[in-house]
């Protein structure tokens, strides 16, 4: 029905971005997803538009760390904080190069080294173990790992990095019988046995929200923070975003804004054809699932179910080093993979994940957020409502809004 009503839509509407209508407010964005097969995907694309940098100490396009902690208010809470806090990134596949390319990221940004050496990053496989790595080759889920480490570094320069490479990104489904199984799942289970204060889950399912409940004990860990991405496929649920023990991050557009009191514009990250045009940019996910049932914590009425997203966090433009061949040096990256570790990294910023049971604690601070009343991620967005379309206070799209320091978590 979305792709129906978007395509009666070409009737009435341009193919231009409307300014106020919602619509993403990069100009000629190509975006060439990772991760493009396997039950569950990760949530993040280059940006084919801006050039690649192969030398590692060159200048380049993208969000740095300084823009990320200034655009969030997080400057000085990341020079003080995040110490004793380990915050695990829940990858598929291995990365043979990723120690190096996150250390290269740091040093270009004037950020201390994160190594294996002095005990900041620690890198295992789905059952912990250094070593014995995912044999099966994936180099599209390398770009994607290198984000998930280098985000961290960004926001929480003093947190250790904990990397749990699952053995792939498919699932098991037996309905039979109790031989469900999910190695990413597997992989959050090891996070947290390994002592991770934060765990994030920059990956989900692909097209409609599937029936995945018998999966979410996976994520079921009062205590630890854990985020997962709500998608880039637009107005519409994935799992396991969806799943109600997790707190579900959406993306913005941020724009630097010199004649705002903050510095930035933000709105929500979508476009105005999504999945219509060819290489037209993506955009946030966001909706009311139908299989999840809503969190004691969630008190929008539009939905009866588990309502996507909690919060949000930028989602494009966003600058990494990667140095397998999908990119292959600096690149500018977008997707909600780049909002989930950023959120995973408020909380350890914060400290508090102890005091975190599910999505529930930013619900009891909502004047922590920046709120967002800019953009939807459907057209027309008068179907679905917040559930589509940001507005004051809680929407779908980016949920309470986006950090403002770390008092929402």
């Amino acid at each position: 029905m979305k792709r129906l009503l978007t395509l009666l839509a070409l009737a009435v509407i341009a193919f231009v971005a409307v300014p106020g209508s919602g619509a993403a407010t990069t100009t000629g964005e190509v975006l060439r997803p990772f991760c493009t097969t396997g039950t569950l995907r990760c949530m993040s694309a280059l940006r084919v538009d801006a050039p690649v940098v192969p030398a590692a100490t060159a200048s380049h396009d993208g969000f740095g760390p300084a823009d990320l902690r200034k655009a969030y208010s997080l400057a000085s809470a990341a020079v003080r904080n995040g110490t004793g806090q380990t915050v695990a990134l829940v990858d598929a596949y291995d990365d043979p190069t990723i120690e190096s390319d996150l250390n290269t990221y740091r040093a270009y940004y004037g950020i201390p080294p994160c190594t294996t050496a002095n005990g900041c990053f620690r890198k295992v496989n789905q059952d912990g173990e250094q070593g014995n790595y995912p044999l099966v080759a994936n180099p599209s889920w390398e770009p994607e790992i290198a984000l998930d480490v280098e985000m961290v570094s960004a926001i929480c320069p003093n947190c250790h990095i904990l990397l749990v490479e699952a053995n792939s990104a498919d699932e098991t489904v037996v309905t039979s019988n109790p031989a469900q199984h999910s190695d990413l799942g597997a992989a959050v289970d090891t996070a947290v046995n390994l002592g991770a204060t934060e765990v994030s889950n920059s990956y989900g399912s692909v097209g409609p929200e599937p029936n995945q409940t018998f999966f979410d004990h996976y994520y079921n860990h009062p205590g630890v923070a854990i985020t997962a991405s709500a998608g880039d496929e637009d107005y519409g649920t994935i799992w396991p975003a969806a799943s109600p023990y997790v707190t579900a991050v959406g993306g913005t557009e941020l724009t630097a804004d010199p004649l705002s009191p903050r510095g930035f514009d933000e709105s929500v990250w979508g476009s105005i054809l999504p999945g219509v045009i060819p290489n037209e940019a993506q955009g946030t996910g966001s909706g009311c699932s139908i299989w999840e049932p809503k969190p004691a914590w969630q008190h929008d009425a539009g939905c009866s179910g588990r309502t996507v997203a909690d919060v949000s966090a930028v989602a494009d433009n966003v600058a990494i080093y990667d140095s397998s061949p999908e990119i292959g040096g600096w690149g500018v990256v977008a997707g909600t993979s780049i909002s989930s570790p950023i959120i995973a990294s408020v909380y350890a910023l914060a400290g508090n994940a102890k005091s975190v049971v599910y999505g529930s604690y930013p619900y009891s601070h909502p004047s922590s957020f920046h709120d967002i009343t800019e953009g939807s991620n459907f057209t027309p967005d008068t179907v679905c409502g917040y559930l589509c379309t940001a507005e004051p206070a809680y929407d779908g799209p980016t949920g309470l809004g986006t950090p403002n320091g770390v008092g929402g978590f």
